[in-house]
């Protein structure tokens, strides 16, 4: 697996991450955002069914547990950091009979062509050169192939602020998305449909403890939905979710 120096500090900067403790914010972060990944599940399960799936960027496995429910056919799960790819084989322990594990460079995965009937990631896309990663992604899909995925944006200028403020947390070549990188997407994909999330709601986030506290919680999503309905509002959001098919 050839990689170059962005690779190499991609795969470094996650084996280091993964031998250390997650933070007691971040936790609580990643339960508040659980709608967005209920919405992403969902979008799975509807192209999953005895289907050929590629988890791209697996990670240590997290969605891994929920989409193997589905009952694919066959899970190919890859990442570029083997301290990962170990984590993620000892997670699904218990119910990895149908998942094949690969430690792999996602910009040129080496897997067979036309493969998969749906290729899905969460966070993954925005550490990679994405014109690449797209053309890998389209390689390996079957004809008329979906893909699903939940990303950053980075159009945001106080969370940009933030960002700025804590390098530590992300790797120094991550790219949230832009303008122009959905306008890529849209070269090599069809039937585009984006879903944005968290824009009122972030104020809150910091907060969240528990579904107990959820009830301000529920309404800011709901007025997050509303407000996303004009253009404008987009570029605040924190993330999205995104489905396409392989033209």
């Amino acid at each position: 697996m050839s990689l170059s120096e962005i690779n190499k500090r991609e795969k470094d900067f996650h084996n280091n991450l993964q031998k250390k403790e997650g933070r007691k914010f971040e936790s609580n972060f990643y339960k508040a955002i659980k709608n967005m990944f209920d919405d992403f599940h969902a979008k799975i399960k509807e192209n999953c069914f005895q289907n050929n799936i590629l988890d791209f960027g697996c990670g240590i496995g997290k969605n891994l547990e929920t989409v193997v429910n589905f009952n694919p056919k066959e899970i190919t799960a890859i990442d570029i950091s083997d301290v990962s790819i170990e984590k993620a084989k000892k997670n699904s322990e218990n119910f990895n009979s149908k998942i094949i594990f690969k430690t792999s460079n996602c910009e040129s995965t080496g897997l067979e062509g036309e493969k998969f009937d749906l290729v899905y990631g969460s966070g993954i896309l925005h550490h990679l050169k994405l014109e690449k990663a797209i053309i890998e992604i389209k390689r390996v899909l079957k004809k008329e192939g979906k893909i699903v995925f939940v990303e950053p944006l980075g159009t945001n200028p106080l969370i940009n602020l933030y960002r700025k403020l804590t390098p530590g947390s992300r790797s120094p070549d991550e790219h949230p998305f832009v303008k122009s990188d959905f306008d890529l997407i849209g070269k090599y994909f069809e039937n585009i449909n984006i879903k944005y999330y968290f824009f009122l709601t972030l104020v809150f986030l910091p907060f969240y403890r528990s579904k107990n506290n959820s009830y301000l919680f529920k309404i800011l999503k709901s007025l997050d939905q509303f407000l996303f309905r004009f253009y404008i509002f987009r570029f605040f959001a924190w993330s999205f979710l995104i489905t396409a098919k392989k033209n």
